[in-house]
């Protein structure tokens, strides 16, 4: 057969056309082997953000020469250690003693046959101690006001004492149990109403679940008080999750509204902010008067903050490291590049916090080893985003970085400022763990109640403090402290009684 110069054409059209297909298949199937890995990485994967190179250090010089020198100028070796081998005759290890706030109770046990009549006086004694627990009790406060009759006629009759809740039934120890149960060991109520019914006390669950809202109401100017500190700090750490609420306008299902969360460094207070949405008019609202640092992930919502006077944004490398980390699969030589010199920027941190350093020192430290590397990172990106896919996972996070460049390399000239954003993701778990329990809020307003105790114990946390002493103390204090001594109650200048 003989090719015609239509044939001829026709067949390289369809060969190029062939080709197309093949490489968008290819395309298309790496896309997805990627996604299959990354999936593998969540399921089975370690928690823990710490990576192990795998990544031979001569290949490193493929992307940066100055780089791997500075690497191995920092490498140690580490000999081999061989691990002793248990001695199974070894005495059974000692028991820590159990804290000496705890109380005791004293069981003597005397020898058999012991007649103190005709026995010595002991020589000595053994300790052996068990922890135990008497399952918590419920009982009724009695407030009897007794009345007198005087000369003149009349009737005297003692006050009754200062009470958390009016004409309510719960005393301010079982209100604390109620609400830390709740929103420190997330306990739904409808689970707490079943003990009441074990202790034989039948409870109308509206009782139990109008504990919240009795509570927030009594703490609302307390409250104010914390968001006007939270808005005095000159950095603030802020972040966002979904927070489930019944949509009573939709039958069986629940509105998608988001707690904001803002920690304040310098205050030792959290925020949580409950709103029905995830735009922007939510921290614009509260931040309308702020100025300082604002710290956060890439969320595009806190770029409107940029060009506002009096404040300057930051970013998290915590962020920035999880793009490359879900890019090994796809490039593991530059992934790798930039996940050991932010190894070497956390090192640093982890310095200044095991050393304590003061300010002077910190910033000192930072300039001298950790504004080095951070410049080398960014030369390195500025030469990889003209050599990579713009949308493959190292693309991507190469991007993210380089876009993100000045707001990551803030802290480094601010001793105030910390590396990532990780401290207030912490102030967020227990929100997380809260609602695969309870699963929603049941209106709105509850989501902002939930907000509310969510503040007050998540900066109990902060202060190394028990929020079930703080809450009981405080429900105890609140109607006889004056307003303008309001913020001594607050966990952050809060003093246990």
């Amino acid at each position: 057969m003989i090719e015609t110069p239509d044939l001829l054409l026709e067949n390289r059209l369809l060969k190029e056309e062939l080709q197309q297909v093949k490489e968008q298949s290819q395309s298309k199937i790496s896309h997805l082997q990627f996604q299959l890995d990354e999936l593998k990485r969540l399921i089975f994967g370690a928690k823990s953000e710490r990576y192990i190179s795998n990544i031979h250090p001569s290949q490193l010089s493929l992307l940066d020469v100055a780089a791997q020198e500075n690497e191995a100028s920092s490498t140690s070796i580490i000999e081999k250690h061989e691990r002793k081998q248990s001695d199974k005759k070894d005495k059974h290890p000692v028991r820590s003693p159990f804290a000496a706030h705890i109380p005791r109770e004293n069981i003597l046990i005397y020898p058999e046959g012991y007649d103190a009549s005709t026995t010595e006086k002991p020589i000595g004694e053994e300790v052996t101690e068990v922890l135990e627990e008497i399952p918590g009790k419920f009982f009724v406060k009695r407030y009897v006001r007794l009345k007198f009759a005087v000369k003149d006629g009349g009737i005297v009759i003692g006050n009754l004492p200062s009470r958390p809740i009016e004409k309510g039934l719960f005393g301010e120890l079982l209100l604390t149990r109620i609400l830390v149960d709740k929103y420190v060991d997330h306990i739904p109520l409808h689970r707490q109403q079943q003990r009441f019914l074990r202790e034989g006390l039948i409870t109308a669950s509206s009782t139990i679940g109008d504990v919240p809202r009795q509570v927030c109401k009594l703490f609302t100017l307390l409250h104010d008080e914390s968001i006007k500190q939270v808005l005095q700090s000159s950095y603030l750490q802020v972040d966002e999750t979904p927070h489930p609420v019944l949509d009573s306008k939709v039958k069986g299902k629940t509105h998608r509204g988001y707690l904001w969360v803002y920690r304040s460094v310098e205050q030792r207070l959290v925020l949580f902010d409950y709103r029905e949405g995830r735009g922007g008019a939510g921290p614009q609202e509260l931040l309308k008067n702020y100025t300082g640092f604002i710290q956060s992930d890439g969320y595009p919502v806190y770029d409107a903050f940029e060009n506002r006077q009096g404040i300057t944004l930051t970013g998290c490398m915590a962020h920035a490291r999880r793009y490359f980390e879900k890019a090994l699969g796809n490039d593991e030589v530059r992934a790798e590049y930039f996940i050991t010199h932010a190894q070497q920027l956390y090192a640093v941190e982890k310095q200044i916090r095991d050393e304590q350093l003061t300010a002077e020192n910190i910033l000192a430290l930072r300039l001298d080893k950790s504004l080095p590397v951070l410049n080398q990172m960014e030369a390195w990106l500025k030469v990889q985003i003209i050599q990579t896919t713009p949308t493959s996972p190292i693309g991507k996070a190469i991007a993210y970085s380089l876009a993100r460049w000045k707001k990551l390399s803030a802290y480094v000239y601010d001793p105030i400022l910390e590396i990532d954003n990780n401290l207030v993701e912490n102030a967020i778990r227990p929100t997380v763990i809260g609602r695969k329990n309870y699963m929603f809020a049941g209106s709105h307003d509850g989501a902002s109640r939930s907000a509310m105790i969510y503040s007050f114990f998540g900066s109990c946390k902060m202060n190394n403090i028990n929020p079930q002493e703080w809450l009981a103390d405080v429900l105890l204090k609140i109607n006889d402290t004056k307003q303008s001594q309001l913020h001594t109650l607050l966990p952050n200048f809060w003093k246990k009684s």
